[in-house]
């Protein structure tokens, strides 16, 4: 029985122009690769304010400020990554191994961008694509397909003249659910790039093709005995604040110890953030999150704090800059809404009266939405920071950095840039990475025979001098090897 995509020209055609630039692809040099990836690079980076704008307003999400320094994380930050990776032919030789390792691209592959990012995660993608030489092919959230399109266009104009091939990158302006199912199940499709609501994701993992996905980020920030509360106040504004909190690996609520809280809602206030009431909590709660779906309402994300208020109902001062719910420590899951991940300036707050219990708090918070992902950590104690990274299940553990920023890598420490971070099993990922080419190539492996001499006996080294072997055993292997020598 064939599949009916087989049948739709939109999906069909557009796999087939994939599979006709991945020949070509595959059989340009290291030189000639990276050619074309920097000057995509340098299109995508100088097209940065451009296409910050046009995001900005197109969705009406986050603010252009921050779109500008998304977009150049996703290509000055990635580029410098990845410019001096070797992607092609013969990578690396091990010469006591006798191994020799080659890379190949693993050919087209279908990336989704979500409307938070939907520019920065274009260039990104884009980028890691060339480099790896499988041609992409792009399918834009549909309230941020002009932007995007423009991201892959102004790359793929850049790329062909820099002598990549025909078709290296596609974008499909409007598809069907059944066609975009189609695209990620398409037996010629190499690998699924998804980047979007946990419902995509999980319709990618069923598709029977590799997929690398993200997981949601329902991400804790604690607040220790000896950390500065002024700095880390400081640095959670900038990190949830940034582009209004869209990045998945912001801040989503505050674990404070009891020692301190009083000083971090204090400084918090002085800082313009607005502690909402009881009742202000449920108005909030009921705008930000849809009860039946367990998922965020679209209203609310990217938006400012005083948007937020004014849709809930709510009044609050003009500099309003953040709305924190303070809630009790048994006040997590979807009882409570705002205990969820709301990709918008709300945070949860939530006070514990000792390192053990703010551990446990973060537990609970992560294991609601939020496992394998990020968590963020201020304190002066590397002995509690590391006890906290191992009781924790995160990828990344940040620490004394904004966690939006800090996730994304570069920028604050030497994470592999990446709009695309993966969050192991507890996320249903393969990997707790920082998505970037080294997930884009197959790697094939060169096996020497490895042969060594011992007590007049010519064997593998592998059981050269093994004090657990007996000299039956070391006969019996050398035996073995005489026998494949020999056939």
């Amino acid at each position: 029985m064939i599949h009916q995509s087989e049948y739709d020209p939109l999906v069909e055609d557009t796999v087939q122009y994939a599979l006709a630039a991945a020949g070509a692809f595959a059989g340009l040099n290291q030189q000639e690769t990276d050619n074309i990836v920097q000057a995509v690079y340098r299109a995508g980076f100088g097209n940065r304010h451009k296409l910050a704008e046009m995001a900005f307003n197109e969705t009406g999400i986050g603010n252009l400020h921050d779109k500008v320094i998304k977009n150049i994380i996703a290509t000055r930050f990635v580029y410098r990554d990845i410019k001096d990776i070797p992607t092609c032919g013969i990578i690396a030789e091990d010469q006591e191994k006798q191994i020799v390792e080659i890379a190949r691209p693993m050919g087209p592959i279908f990336a989704v961008t979500p409307v938070t990012n939907p520019t920065s995660t274009a260039l990104f993608k884009i980028l890691i694509a060339l480099k790896t030489r499988n041609p992409i092919i792009i399918f834009p959230h549909g309230a941020a397909r002009k932007a995007t399109i423009e991201a892959a266009r102004i790359c793929y104009e850049e790329a062909v003249a820099a002598g990549a091939p025909e078709n290296c990158i596609q974008w499909v302006p409007r598809a069907s659910r059944e066609q975009v199912l189609a695209f990620m199940g398409h037996k010629r499709i190499a690998l699924v790039l998804a980047t979007g609501s946990v419902s995509l994701v999980r319709a990618a993992s069923r598709s029977g093709n590799p997929v690398i996905g993200v997981g949601p980020g329902n991400v804790p920030v604690y607040i220790g005995k000896s950390a500065d509360v002024a700095f880390a106040i400081d640095q959670i504004l900038l990190s949830k604040l940034f582009d209004n909190g869209t990045i998945c690996a912001s801040e989503q609520a505050v674990v404070v110890s009891r020692y301190n809280a009083q000083q971090v809602r204090d400084e918090f206030i002085r800082r313009g953030a607005w502690f909402l009431s009881a009742d202000e909590i449920e108005k909030v709660g009921k705008i930000a999150i849809n009860s039946a779906q367990h998922t965020m309402n679209p209203e609310v994300i990217g938006k400012p704090a005083v948007e937020i208020a004014r849709l809930a109902g709510i009044t609050v001062p003009s500099e309003t800059c953040l709305l924190i719910a303070e809630m009790e420590k048994y006040q997590v899951g979807h009882e409570w809404p705002l205990s969820l991940e709301i990709l918008a300036p709300i945070l949860a707050f939530y006070e514990v009266g000792s390192f053990d219990e703010g551990i446990a708090m973060c537990q609970r918070i992560n294991e609601h939405g939020g496992l394998g992902h990020t968590v963020s950590i201020f304190s002066n104690d590397d002995a509690k920071i590391r006890y906290f990274a191992q009781e924790l299940n995160a990828g990344r553990i940040v620490v004394n950095t904004p966690s939006s920023q800090g996730a994304l890598g570069g920028l604050y420490n030497g994470l592999t840039p990446s709009m695309t971070l993966a969050c192991g099993s507890g996320g249903k990922n393969h990997t707790t990475d920082n998505i970037s080419v080294k997930h884009l190539l197959n790697i094939q492996r060169i096996a020497y025979r490895k042969v060594s001499f011992c007590s007049g006996h010519q064997h593998s080294d592998a059981f050269c001098c093994d004090e657990h072997l007996t000299t039956d055993d070391v006969e019996i292997l050398c035996r073995q090897q005489k026998i494949n020598e020999n056939s």
